[in-house]
């Protein structure tokens, strides 16, 4: 997986993962996040590789679908670059601080 698809994911999680199950949660950690094997993620849960690689997909089409649905993920990345382009073009300490506080909170 490349870089920008690792965060893309690692951002819906974030948004969106309490919408999953515990069990969908923890074997996409394991598989995602950990870089565990499908043959890893299946012994560690008792189920096969092909069930771990179904469960993979189905969680990963839940969560663009969330995304497609509410939109959170695109939104956070709209202000963060746009907190971003203000902190790199201006010399005002006052408007600095405050792009500085937004990135922060976010």
């Amino acid at each position: 997986m490349e870089m920008d698809e690792v965060y893309r994911q690692s951002l819906l999680f974030d948004f969106y993962g309490d919408l999953l199950t515990q069990r969908q949660r923890a074997v996409y950690e394991d598989a995602v996040f950990m870089d565990c094997s499908l043959s890893e993620v299946a012994a560690k849960y008792g189920i096969s590789r092909q069930g771990v690689h179904d469960m993979l997909r189905r969680t990963k089409a839940a969560l663009e679908k969330y995304e497609e649905t509410l939109g959170l993920v695109d939104h956070f990345l709209n202000i963060k670059h746009r907190a971003e382009k203000i902190l790199a073009r201006t010399d005002d300490p006052e408007v600095k601080l405050l792009a500085e506080e937004i990135l922060k909170e976010l």
